[in-house]
C-alpha cells in the first residue's frame, strides 16, 4: 500500500489523517490508457470520489459515458487534467482569479469553471460557453492522466442521481461487466465531490460547496458570490435531487433522532439511521450508524454509510441534521439533495 495525505494548510480541509492507497501497476495503467484511446470509458480513483473517465476529445466515448450513467447530455462534465499547465489549452481565457485559485489548490478537490476554448466539445460543456476543469491529487489519477497525455471527462462512476462511489467495489456494483476496467486506488481519501467555483470576468461564483471552504476561497480571491441564481453556469451536481440512495431519506432535527427512529420502528417500519451519536435504545427494526461529530471524517464516510444503510433492507433512512458552520456545508448540500430525490425538502441554504 502507498500512503497519501489529504490537503491541509489553508485549504479549509482540517483533517490530518492519512489514508491507504492501493498500489496500481504500470501494466494496469497502460491497459487503461489503451482502453481510453480506443474510446472505452474507465473507472478510476480520485481523492474525492471515483470517476468514470473518457477521452474529453472523443464524442463517441463521451456519449458512452452518458449512456452508462443514464445522465442527461445537457449536464456538463468535469475535465480532469494532469497539471495546471494544461489550463490554458482548455480555456479561451484564464481570469486572474482562476490563476490564483489553481496555484493555491491544484492538485486538489477544486473544480474551476472558465470560458471554454473553441475546440472543447459541447458534450463536455452541456452546450454552454464554459468548461469545468480540475487537477486531481490522487496518485493513481495522476499516473493515469500523465500516461494518457490529455484531458479525461469524468463524472462520478455511478448511475445518474445515485450515491457517489468511494471505492472500486462501489463502481463494480454500479456497472458490473458493462465497465471492463476499474483502477482500484483504495477508498477515496476525502469522500465528497470537489468544490466548484466559476471564474467569469470580474465575478467569482461558488457553484457547489466542497471540503475547500468558502472562507479558504475568499482568502485567495476576496469577494465570492454564493447565490448567483440564473446567471450562474450549470454545474455538475447542481440538480435539486442528487446523490440519492434508492431508499427514501428524511432529515431529522438533531434532538429528535432517537424519538423519530423509535416511532417508526414501533409502527413496524424498518429504519436505517445515520446519526452523530450512539443509539439510546435498540430495536430489531433499526440499523443505526454513529458517524461521529468530526466534519471531515463524516464526509469521508458519508457515501459508504448511505450505501450500507441502503442495502440493509430499511424502508426509510433517517439522517440526523448536521451542525451549522461552513465545515459542514458540503455534507449538508449532499444530504438535502439526497432527501429531495424522494420528497419535498427545505430550500438549500449554505451556512454563513
Amino acid at each position: 500500500m502507498n500512503w497519501y495525505a489529504v490537503p491541509q494548510a489553508g485549504s479549509g480541509i482540517r483533517s490530518n489523517s492519512m489514508h491507504a492507497i492501493a498500489r496500481v501497476t504500470p501494466g494496469q495503467i497502460e491497459r487503461a490508457v489503451q482502453a481510453l484511446r480506443a474510446g472505452e470509458p474507465v473507472g478510476f480513483p480520485t481523492e474525492t470520489v471515483y470517476g468514470l473517465g473518457a477521452d474529453a476529445g472523443n464524442p463517441a466515448a463521451l456519449r458512452r459515458v452518458f449512456e452508462l450513467k443514464g445522465r442527461p447530455s445537457s449536464h456538463p462534465l468535469i475535465v480532469h487534467l494532469a497539471s495546471g499547465e494544461q489550463l490554458a489549452h482548455w480555456a479561451r481565457a484564464v481570469p486572474a482569479s482562476a490563476q490564483r485559485l489553481a496555484a493555491r489548490f491544484w492538485p486538489g478537490p477544486l473544480t474551476l469553471v472558465v470560458p471554454r476554448a473553441a475546440h472543447v466539445l459541447p458534450l463536455v460543456t452541456g452546450g454552454q460557453d464554459t468548461v469545468a476543469l480540475r487537477v486531481p491529487a490522487h496518485p493513481v489519477a495522476q499516473q493515469l492522466l500523465a500516461a494518457f497525455g490529455g484531458g479525461l471527462a469524468a463524472p462520478s462512476a455511478n448511475r445518474h442521481g445515485r450515491v457517489s462511489p468511494t471505492s472500486a467495489a462501489h463502481v463494480h456494483a454500479e456497472f458490473g461487466e458493462q465497465l471492463r476496467i476499474v483502477l482500484d486506488g483504495g477508498a477515496a481519501t476525502l469522500g465528497v465531490e470537489s468544490t466548484i467555483v466559476a471564474c467569469l470576468e470580474d465575478r467569482v461564483l461558488l457553484l457547489r460547496p466542497g471540503l475547500i471552504t468558502r472562507s479558504a476561497l475568499q482568502q485567495v480571491v476576496g469577494e465570492l458570490v454564493t447565490n448567483a441564481g440564473a446567471e450562474a453556469p450549470r454545474a455538475p451536481g447542481g440538480l435539486r435531487a442528487h446523490y440519492a440512495p434508492r431508499t427514501p431519506v428524511s432529515i431529522v432535527p438533531a434532538g429528535d433522532i432517537d424519538a423519530r427512529a423509535a416511532h417508526e420502528a414501533a409502527a413496524g417500519v424498518r429504519v436505517g439511521v445515520l446519526a452523530q451519536q450512539p443509539a439510546r435504545a435498540r430495536a430489531p427494526q433499526i440499523r443505526w450508524i454513529d458517524a461521529g461529530a468530526d466534519a471531515e471524517r463524516y464526509a469521508h464516510d458519508l457515501y459508504a454509510h448511505l450505501r450500507t444503510l441502503d442495502a440493509s433492507g430499511a424502508e426509510l433512512l433517517l439522517v440526523q441534521e448536521v451542525p451549522a458552520g461552513e465545515r459542514w456545508d458540503a455534507v449538508r448540500d449532499r444530504l438535502w439533495r439526497a432527501a429531495a430525490a424522494h420528497a419535498a425538502a427545505p430550500a438549500l441554504e449554505a451556512s454563513h
